[in-house]
């Protein structure tokens, strides 16, 4: 069997494989890890299919009546999802469907990558058996969000602007658009993704040397091509944006911890541990354990590249990445980009391996048998990591799907509790809140504007911590008292008899200190509002 074919047909089957794995989970309602970020995601392209059309006006569920729209990346997944939504109706499916499609393209073309890289098929299709069973790709692949094509788009533009800048020494214009197209819609797609533009940058240092890269025409203008495009769609979406989370998190919270950091020795210490998390994330629940050693050890193997600055650069970057932002937000999948070059140099670690001891027929089957063995072992270690993730809450679905079944056809809701995946499955829309902040007057704000249902989702949390405002709704009449989740009809037209009398009396107890131990009696002590 010619190299070519068998590098073909190495690849095709752990893609086959990596497709069967990602199915798991293919159907189920948006409840699983994570719920909310799924329900952010399904609730805009749903948005996108019934209210408005446009990739450029993204908007959720919440802080009112719509529009409420969002300053987030390009919603390449979600509009592509609601473009299905308006040809088959709407089912998450679809946009599961999409992130899958993506995640399964992205192991032939770590496949690619990886041959031409490491100049061997072998470390190619060893690339693509390592990313098609790592946890985190394996698991986030069938997930509605944005990160997997994200990830495909930066693999692509980092293989691509690399062909480019060893095989060409970035000359051409005519191989030039396809890694500048590529590398703008990463952008997009995420802004994670300029994460790519140092490997790409360290590739092009190596090859070209700090004076020629800097004075080649080409190259900057891959970097407008990519970087222009991102800073005007985010100022042309913050202007209309009510919720601004990118360049929010940022300012409050990004920034201020990295500063914090520089300055302060007890600031840099907890950014250290929290850093320490972040390795423990990416060994666990993205590369797995052994996916991890592996990588570790491909790092370490002295095996001739086109660009050990490009794999070097993209590690670099990645943990920079980590080091910056995973610190602040604490989320796994933040750690995505890192996954693709894990798994080329698990690639390279095979053809090290095999050009060290496989000099023989005997030792590339010993060799072959103990790579399947320790494959196999990934994958079990990898699933165990990640196995919680797929459990979801059938008794909230059940609830919530009742409430959409029960609710006046678009009413705005006040839902006490932070998750839209809730929210997005009751179908209405709304606010979100914690009941232990939110208060009378943010209610009555809220009714004033249209507001007709309180959805107690934490009921007992909202009795014991926040007692003002379970007392305030008792002036409204309970759909279902029995209800696991109570939902208060806060319709002005419904407001109960006596209610403001019952109001005033709670207020000149509670004035009189009669509650201040509320939290430790309110199981055992009568109601007080009603």
């Amino acid at each position: 069997m010619s190299p070519a074919r068998w590098f073909w047909l190495g690849t095709l089957a752990f893609t086959a494989i990596g497709a069967l794995l990602r199915l798991k989970g293919i159907h189920d309602p948006i409840f699983d890890h994570p719920g909310w970020r799924q329900g952010d995601t399904a609730a805009i392209a749903r948005n996108f299919a019934q209210l408005q059309y446009n990739i450029l006006f993204p908007q959720t569920d919440y802080d009112g009546p719509p529009p409420n729209y969002v300053e987030l990346e390009l919603q390449i997944v979600p509009f592509l999802a609601a473009t299905l939504y308006k040809l088959l109706g709407v089912h998450e499916v679809f946009g599961r469907l999409i992130s899958l499609a993506f995640g399964v393209a992205t192991i032939p073309l770590i496949a690619v990558f990886g041959r031409w890289l490491f100049r061997g098929a072998v470390a190619g299709v060893a690339a693509a058996a390592a990313f098609a069973v790592l946890p985190g790709a394996w698991y986030y692949s069938h997930t509605f969000m944005p990160d997997t094509a994200m990830v495909f788009f930066a693999t692509a533009a980092v293989y691509a602007c690399a062909r480019w800048i060893v095989d060409d020494e970035a000359r051409s214009w005519r191989s030039w658009w396809p890694a500048a197209l590529l590398l703008s819609i990463a952008f997009l797609a995420k802004p994670v993704a300029v994460v790519a533009a140092v490997p790409i940058a360290a590739c092009a240092i190596a090859r070209l040397g700090w004076r020629t890269a800097l004075t080649r025409a080409q190259l900057w203008a891959l970097a407008a091509t990519a970087f222009v495009p991102l800073v005007l769609y985010d100022a042309f979406v913050s202007a209309h944006a009510e919720w601004h989370w990118a360049s929010g998190i940022t300012k409050l919270h990004v920034i201020p911890s990295l500063a914090g950091a520089l300055t302060s020795p007890h600031a840099f210490v907890v950014k250290a541990i929290a850093f320490g998390h972040a390795f423990k994330m990416l060994a666990t629940t993205m590369l797995g354990p052994v996916g991890f050693v592996l990588a570790l050890i491909g790092f370490c193997v002295p095996l001739r590249s086109r660009s050990n600055a490009l794999v070097w650069g993209w590690l670099g970057g990645g943990l920079l990445y980590a080091y910056v932002v995973v610190t602040v937000e604490r989320v796994d999948y933040y750690l995505y980009v890192l996954l693709p070059p894990a798994a080329l140099m698990i690639g390279r670690l095979c053809a090290f391996a095999l050009e060290r001891w496989g000099t023989s027929r005997e030792r590339v089957a010993t060799l072959a048998g103990i790579g399947a063995l320790v494959w196999v072992a990934s994958i079990v270690a990898g699933y165990r990591e990640i196995a919680p993730y797929y459990a979801w809450s059938r008794d909230n679905y059940a609830r919530a799907r009742q409430l959409d079944e029960t609710l006046a056809p678009g009413a705005l809701v006040v839902m006490g509790h932070y998750d839209p995946s809730i929210l997005y499955t009751i179908d209405r829309k709304g606010w979100e809140e914690d009941p232990h902040l939110w208060t009378p007057f943010d209610e009555q704000s809220a009714i004033r504007k249209g507001a007709r249902y309180f959805i107690a989702v934490e009921h007992a949390r909202l009795e014991q911590t926040n007692l003002e405002l379970y007392c305030w709704l008792a002036r409204f009449p309970v759909l279902d008292p029995a209800a696991k989740w109570p939902v208060y009809e806060t319709d002005p037209a419904k407001v109960l008899p006596g209610a403001e009398d019952r109001w005033r009396s709670f207020r000149r107890r509670e004035m009189a200190g009669e509650f201040a131990n509320w939290r430790q009696v309110w199981k055992s002590a009568p109601d007080p509002c009603r």
